[in-house]
């Protein structure tokens, strides 16, 4: 079921999609020209799961552009569109699925959903200098990361050490708002502004570059 579908800017747009569907229900949303298309490409997927997230993304895409796009994969695993008409981010969580996109700027998408897993390996990406709120402690690494995600995607280089090379820069969660961010990863280590959205099941950070 699609939740959201909006402009960020006047040539960007942000869609996400709530996975309720099984799969023949998703496959039936398509309009009749590109089912067989999908259908035919869900048959070499190996789980349910990924049935799902790859039909409900496919739809997503569709109801954002409103025409048929072909999505292939850079070595690293960056999403692509063939035409090259949009640069594209895609984040899955549990029965979430989101897009980011926009004609000419680099974007990064996440969207996670809220567990107790983050505090779990909140060392590995979390550095020492970094400021965590603790009166909502759990939400807070939970934007953290998902703002580190973001910030991987629109990078796009390997090796990236998320607890090293990506800084979040003092905030407090509100239930929206900007973090600015910084990366030490290249040399030009760039300033970016991570918008985020906190949601009863999930946290929603993006960014364009």
């Amino acid at each position: 079921m699609l939740v959201r579908d909006e402009h960020i800017d006047k040539d960007g747009k942000l869609g996400i999609w709530k996975i309720e569907e099984p799969p023949d229900e998703l496959l039936q949303l398509f309009p009749e020209s590109l089912r067989s298309r999908a259908a035919s490409h869900i048959e070499n997927l190996r789980s349910e799961k990924r049935v799902t997230e790859w039909l409900s993304t496919r739809l997503l895409l569709l109801q954002l552009l409103n025409e048929d796009k072909i999505v292939h994969h850079h070595r690293n695993g960056q999403p692509y569109l063939t035409d090259q008409s949009y640069r594209i981010s895609i984040s899955h969580t549990n029965n979430y699925a989101a897009i980011l996109l926009h004609p000419f700027r680099k974007v990064g998408i996440d969207v996670e959903y809220r567990s107790e897993r983050v505090a779990k390996i909140s060392s590995k990406f979390i550095s020492p200098e970094e400021f965590v709120d603790e009166s909502q402690k759990l939400l807070h690494q939970t934007l953290l990361w998902s703002a580190k995600e973001t910030l991987f995607k629109i990078i796009g280089e390997d090796a990236i050490d998320f607890r090293c090379h990506l800084h979040i820069h003092p905030f407090s969660p509100q239930s929206q708002g900007v973090m600015t961010a910084s990366e030490t990863k290249t040399p030009e280590r760039r300033l970016f502004e991570v918008h985020y959205e906190v949601f009863p099941e999930y946290v929603l950070t993006w960014a364009v570059a």
